[in-house]
């Protein structure tokens, strides 16, 4: 089962899989091995409905949080998929299995207000071009983490003002970027000692590609430094950028297309979260809204 467990591995780095998953789905599926293998359970022929539902119990007695069980419910089917694929075992397991679904969770963004003061942090006079260049990129377009640190310079179009991004499932986008966040990238790369069109957009400390803890530290940072009474990660201002266009009346096909969703089902997720767009249309429309004339 080691075996088969590795060459599912090197499998998932031919694939258009993230980094993050495929490092996610490893560890998993190395910790179902050593659950396995200290039950004498080493063949493939193991591998059916009533080891997984003995592991699986294992983990849940050790309370780990429902997200972690459904990845690595995922993992172990994403593996039953490789074996039956291959004949190593006649069908899935997971045909007989139910997984619970995972729970639909709002998205956690900031106020307009809170993006703003986020925008004017300085944690670092060293590096203060390029974290002001990051932050209203990542807030302008909305982007993914992995999209924006796999930036290079010449993704950026000043002149019509777009950004190319290679997103999931290696499918390439033209995202639009604001004004502000253009010029903030000039300033930016005009302090730069040698840059490119190949030349990584953000740099590190070490002068190589920003990573994504970097990247992280960059934004927590900036939160406190701006006294926001919340965690703020990079994904939150992308659910910022996402929410305040429809407070401001973006249709939902449009934002489908610049937050690079395949399905308009992903995007519908912020319909919920734009109250205050609801709001105004409630104010406008119906007889009794707004503010009661004196």
């Amino acid at each position: 089962m080691l075996k088969q467990i590795e060459n599912f591995t090197l499998s998932m780095r031919g694939r258009n899989l993230s980094a993050h998953t495929i490092r996610a789905y490893s560890g998993d599926l190395g910790e179902f091995a050593a659950f396995m293998a200290l039950r004498n359970l080493l063949s493939v022929k193991d591998f059916n409905i009533r080891s997984i539902r003995s592991y699986l119990a294992y983990e849940n007695a050790k309370e780990v949080s429902r997200g972690t069980m459904l990845r690595k419910i995922s993992a172990l089917r994403s593996f039953a998929k490789f074996l039956t694929n291959r004949g190593l075992i006649a069908a899935s397991p997971f045909s007989l299995f139910y997984a619970p679904k995972r729970d639909t969770l709002l998205p956690k963004f900031l106020t307009e207000e809170e993006a703003s003061k986020l925008m004017e942090a300085e944690i670092s006079p060293r590096f203060a071009t390029r974290n002001k260049a990051l932050l209203e990129l990542l807030y302008s377009s909305g982007l993914r983490r992995s999209e924006i640190l796999g930036l290079n310079v010449g993704d950026i179009n000043f002149t019509e003002g777009y950004v190319k991004v290679l997103g999931k499932g290696s499918k390439e986008r033209l995202v639009p970027v604001s004004d502000i966040a253009l010029e903030a990238l000039s300033n930016y790369l005009s302090a730069r000692a040698s840059v490119n069109n190949a030349s990584p957009l953000f740099l590190g400390s070490r002068n190589t590609r920003l990573s994504g803890e970097g990247l992280a530290q960059i934004v927590k940072k900036s939160a406190v430094k701006s006294h926001l009474a919340r965690k703020v990660t990079p994904h939150s201002l992308r659910h910022s950028f996402a929410t305040h266009l429809l407070n401001n009346g973006c249709d939902l096909k449009s934002l489908q297309e610049m937050l690079g969703h395949k399905s308009l089902s992903a995007t519908q997720v912020y319909t919920h979260v734009s109250l205050d767009r609801l709001k105004k249309v409630y104010d406008k429309a119906h007889p009794m809204g707004g503010e009661v004339e004196k």
